[in-house]
């Protein structure tokens, strides 16, 4: 038995009885006969989450493997479960070449039930990471945009949303310090439709999320790229109060949600968390790159106001031919104005020597 066996919980120990790799991890049995099961990583909607080694490679490499469950007794939608769970698995494989997603190693089914093999993280989430150490900074969450915007960028550029942000599903590794994102819950929409079918008409459900962090749209099952922005803009409040998003009040007249009493924020990045967080989809963010563009212009503001005039144009005494007979009265010229003119005069000058 292995050393993490001999001190779990109740809640391990009974995952260890009820599930196939929990069994072998208490019986140190090979999964697939290159697979050792260390410990149980995980539990949630989807399965149940392992940690483990390929003993058949050099260096017996860790990786974590997903099980998931679904019910056996309805052979139509364990079938559609089946077909989604190969479509989305494929949709991992293609996301996964990035080095801030874990890499898909494998999937397969046995008897009914789906695993996945995905690259092992060796690192800490960004919730375990405020409880440890603390609220962040200002600066440290615009670090954060910087980090998680371009991979998000990525993965929309692959046609996914991935529909569960959050600090949970945020790993900072501890080997070389880069953002990684997990969990896609690609595989979950099926598999949740066929863990349902026992309930109710009324109770059933396709939602895909974690309360607060999905956004209203997402929430009536039309999830679109802009949802996980929303979800980012969350995180951000995380990682500044130390707060979950069910504990702000929402406004009762516009469901905004009420924030900005909470953070003292500069007023540039408060309009860009107020622009993430709108409930209207058309008010928000569009894209991550527009969420970075926004980031970006706010080294140019001191610039920008240098080029602003508090004062107002004189408009006394100013008739259509005053700026030609008055040449003391400044009059603004775009740059393509300003060449238009000089070629005009220097016409004039070559016209008057000849």
């Amino acid at each position: 038995m292995n050393q993490m066996s001999q001190k779990i919980s109740n809640f391990h120990a009974d995952i260890l009885r009820n599930t196939q790799l929990g069994r072998m991890c208490l019986f140190q049995q090979l999964f697939c006969d290159r697979y050792e099961i260390i410990r149980i990583l995980g539990r949630g909607g989807f399965g149940v989450t392992f940690l483990a080694k390929n003993v058949r490679l050099p260096g017996h490499p860790p990786c974590v493997i997903k099980q998931l469950s679904p019910q056996k007794n309805h052979p139509k939608k364990l079938a559609s479960a089946k077909k989604r769970f190969e479509q989305e698995a494929k949709i991992l494989g293609q996301v996964g070449n990035h080095s801030q997603i874990p890499m898909l190693l494998e999937y397969f089914e046995i008897e009914g039930e789906f695993y996945i093999v995905q690259e092992y993280i060796n690192g800490h989430t960004l919730a375990g990471e405020v409880r440890r150490t603390g609220v962040k900074s200002e600066a440290c969450v615009k670090q954060f945009l910087q980090e998680i915007l371009p991979v998000l960028q990525y993965v929309h550029n692959n046609h996914v949303i991935h529909r569960d942000i959050k600090p949970h599903n945020l790993l900072r590794c501890e080997d070389d310090g880069r953002l990684v994102l997990i969990d896609f819950g690609a595989v979950k929409q099926e598999l949740v439709k066929v863990n349902n079918c026992s309930l109710n008409k009324k109770e059933q459900t396709n939602f895909v999320g974690t309360m607060g962090f999905a956004p209203p749209e997402q929430l009536s099952l039309h999830p679109v790229y802009a949802s996980d922005i929303y979800a980012v803009g969350i995180t951000c409040l995380y990682l500044l109060t130390g707060k979950a998003p069910l504990e702000f009040d929402y406004d009762p007249v516009t469901s905004e949600l009420c924030w900005q009493q909470h953070i003292d924020l500069s007023p540039h990045f408060a309009r860009i968390i107020d622009k993430m967080l709108k409930i209207s989809v058309e008010e928000r963010f569009q894209s991550a790159q527009e969420v970075l563009d926004a980031l970006g212009m706010e080294s140019y503001l001191p610039i920008l106001k240098n080029c602003l005039s508090s004062q107002r144009l004189g408009t006394h005494n100013i008739t259509p031919n005053t700026y030609s007979q008055d040449e003391n009265v400044e009059q603004y010229l775009s740059p393509v104005s300003r060449r238009a003119k000089a070629i005009r005069q220097w016409k004039a000058r070559s016209k008057a020597r000849t």
